[in-house]
């Protein structure tokens, strides 16, 4: 196996590895479940899932330079946010907002899962080097903002994990 097939071996598992903890916080996620919050400032289940698929979604179809996922399934999401919105900076009354079922959260993550898919089976030496963000010092490159996606997205439903876990406890069914 060459270098650049077991990177993106690698890559795939850790991608794989992220679908399967959205499809373990989104089966059988109840409305109660989907939209507690510990605290009214907290992030629901719903919301972290939500913004954790936006911002592999925003960030994937960067990298590949195709469309987002996302003009699909805006409105079958039906939330009051722009149009591009990712969750990055939302308040408390936005989170409150996204209340959505499980079933809808895990068909968008599918989706951008394979955009993701396609991506990374089409890596190459040149293009993990390639500069995708000056914004930075030192500018980010493909591989830098790969392991910054997967870094986000695993915070952000371990996180969905912990509030399932505090909705257990609280007899949220």
């Amino acid at each position: 196996m060459s270098d650049i097939d077991a990177l993106r071996a690698l890559v795939t598992d850790a991608f794989d590895r992220v679908e399967e903890l959205v499809d373990g916080i989104t089966a059988d996620l109840t409305p109660q479940m989907a939209t507690y919050r510990p605290d009214p400032g907290a992030n629901s289940i719903a919301w972290l899932v939500w913004h954790a698929t936006r911002v592999q979604d925003d960030h994937m179809a960067e990298l590949a330079k195709v469309d987002q996922v996302w003009p699909q399934w805006r409105e079958r999401f039906g939330l009051p946010f722009d149009d591009n919105a990712t969750g990055y900076g939302h308040g408390p009354e936005q989170v409150g907002q996204v209340q959505v079922a499980g079933d809808l959260l895990a068909g968008y993550h599918r989706e951008v899962q394979a955009l993701t898919r396609d991506y990374v089976g089409a890596l190459t030496e040149q293009e993990l080097g390639r500069v995708v963000d000056t914004n930075w010092d030192p500018p980010v490159t493909a591989s830098v903002r790969l392991i910054s996606v997967i870094g986000d997205i695993t915070q952000h439903l371990g996180q969905a994990y912990y509030v399932q876990g505090l909705a257990e406890r609280a007899g949220v069914q």
